[in-house]
């Protein structure tokens, strides 16, 4: 794509302090050019606003700005914004990610009507909600999903859901809270190869993060559950196709691969660019597996085109 690339500016100290208090006296790693292929619009337009106030005016948090998304410019163009509950603040400081992290503030009630009443605003045939870490509270978060679910439906019937959940720290009855609210698409990242969790995700831990995928499906047979990667942090091809197996093994339908971008000189250290053609190559793979339904490019997010991914998704059912 032709056009001017998003630049973040995290170099204010106090700002990034601020955001990432645990990562202020790690060493600074330096943030490596990108290539023509990770370009991206800059967001504008009037469609681009209307997104940004409804937002604003029903007091939410998006993933696209929490996380820095490189999209956000395309998908609030198109009306499509990843809304990210149980406030903006998480309880993990996970190496990779920008969400701002630190003790969060109380469970907002209000917040499942809120969300609601934005996406019916919106117009959106599809959503997706996703959620920081709240290992805080005794369901991490579970009950919210659940509402919020309930609610969508309430205000916008025609309305797919997809969730991207957290692995709630494998709490009692949370997945099975969540999957009670049958949403359409059950997602939980991977986000990286086994060897690297360690030292990219240390709140987590890869099999656990595994089995909760694997006990959606259990939950609801008939239903869609999605995984996504971040290539980029040292990986190996061959972990990689590990992970997919492992994945397979566990029921996951639809796959997404895309590439680490590091947010500041703080968070963990870019290994390297994947090229288009590479990102090709590991399409080809995970079709080869078995998945239903596969998203690897530079730029693939897990929210990043979910609408139309989710009709070809089923189309794909019915077609095996």
């Amino acid at each position: 794509m032709q056009a001017m690339t998003i630049v973040i500016d995290h170099s204010e100290k106090d700002r990034r302090a601020l955001r990432h208090p645990e990562k202020a006296r790690r060493p600074d790693s330096p943030v490596q050019r990108k290539p023509e292929w990770i370009r991206v619009k800059a967001p504008m337009g009037r469609e681009y606003s209307q997104t940004e106030h409804i937002v604003r005016e029903h007091a939410l948090h998006t993933v696209c700005e929490e996380a820095g998304c490189p999209n956000i410019g395309e998908c609030w163009t198109h009306r499509h914004a990843t809304m990210m509950i149980l406030g903006d603040t998480c309880t993990r400081a996970c190496a990779f990610c920008n969400v701002k992290t630190g003790l969060p503030g109380p469970l907002d009630r209000d917040e499942p009507g809120r969300v609601a009443e934005a996406v019916a605003r919106l117009g959106l045939r599809h959503v997706v909600v996703t959620s920081v870490d709240r290992d805080d509270l005794e369901d991490g978060g579970a009950a919210q999903f659940a509402e919020t679910i309930a609610a969508i439906r309430a205000a916008s019937s025609g309305t797919t859901v997809e969730v991207l959940t957290p692995d709630f720290r494998g709490k009692a009855g949370a997945i099975e809270r969540v999957m009670e609210a049958r949403p359409d698409v059950f997602n939980h990242n991977l986000e990286t190869v086994p060897r690297l969790y360690l030292a990219i995700r240390p709140g987590a831990r890869y099999y656990v993060s595994l089995r909760l995928l694997e006990r959606a499906k259990e939950l609801m047979p008939g239903g869609f559950t999605k995984s996504g990667l971040m290539v980029g942090l040292g990986e190996s091809r061959e972990e990689i196709m590990q992970v997919m197996d492992d994945l397979r093994a566990a029921g996951v339908d639809f796959l997404t691969v895309g590439q680490y971008l590091q947010p500041t000189r703080k968070h963990a250290a870019l290994d390297r660019f994947w090229s288009p053609e590479e990102f090709q190559a590991l399409e080809a793979t995970a079709r080869a597996k078995g998945f239903l339904m596969v998203s690897a490019t530079p730029l693939t997010r897990s929210s990043y085109h979910a609408d139309s991914d989710f009709a070809q998704l089923k189309a794909a059912r019915a077609g095996a």
